[in-house]
């Protein structure tokens, strides 16, 4: 039950951050191979830089081919829908809702695999659910949402923090789904009201 649902969740997790990181490349009217990339970017930016960190070299999408295939596949797939979906915007904000909140789970799983500190995996989960939105934004010449007042990382930590809490009287499996649907209401929340954190200005 345990390998499934961590299975489950990082392959629904490389397709949401696939998707987002298509529709936000077809915003800015990329061709095919410019949304591909970005797509692929998005996927797998952030747990690259997660692997390096705690040393798993070669990278998790490296040691796994079928990684790099489902991006792909789901990259065209979202190509031959893209004429489906009427508004691209709000397609954008679920998927990466989704993905933040499943990316961040894998983060702290896997510096829970390797031994750390529960601070120091919320500290994973965050930048491995953040950070290939980050190399996203900077690729489509837009300011990255964790720079910005919206909450986004805070969502991811906040998230962390229960699912250590919850492990001490819920099972693993249903503290992850838990902290998933969190961090993604979290988001969803703070779009959908235009929540933000305090603004300090110069």
């Amino acid at each position: 039950m345990s390998i499934s649902i961590s299975y489950i969740i990082e392959t629904a997790g490389i397709v949401v951050f696939t998707i987002s990181g298509a529709f936000s490349a077809m915003q800015k009217r990329f061709d095919a191979f410019g949304v591909l990339i970005i797509g692929f970017v998005t996927a797998l930016g952030g747990g690259t830089i997660r692997d390096v960190l705690i040393g798993y070299t070669p990278v998790t999408w490296m040691r796994t081919p079928n990684i790099p295939i489902l991006i792909f596949a789901t990259g065209i797939v979202t190509l031959f829908f893209k004429n489906h979906i009427k508004n691209l915007k709000t397609t954008f904000i679920i998927f990466d809702a989704v993905g933040l909140g499943l990316y961040t789970m894998i983060g702290i799983q896997k510096g829970i695999q390797a031994g750390l500190d529960p601070g120091i995996c919320i500290i994973l989960g965050t930048i491995t659910g953040s950070f290939g939105g980050v190399l996203r934004d900077i690729l489509l010449n837009d300011i990255p949402q964790i720079f910005r007042k919206e909450i986004y990382a805070t969502a991811c930590i906040v998230g962390g923090v229960i699912y250590f809490i919850l492990l001490e009287s819920l099972n693993r499996d249903v503290a992850r789904l838990v902290t998933i649907s969190l961090i993604c209401g979290i988001r969803l929340i703070a779009v959908r009201f235009n929540l933000s954190m305090p603004k300090f200005y110069a």
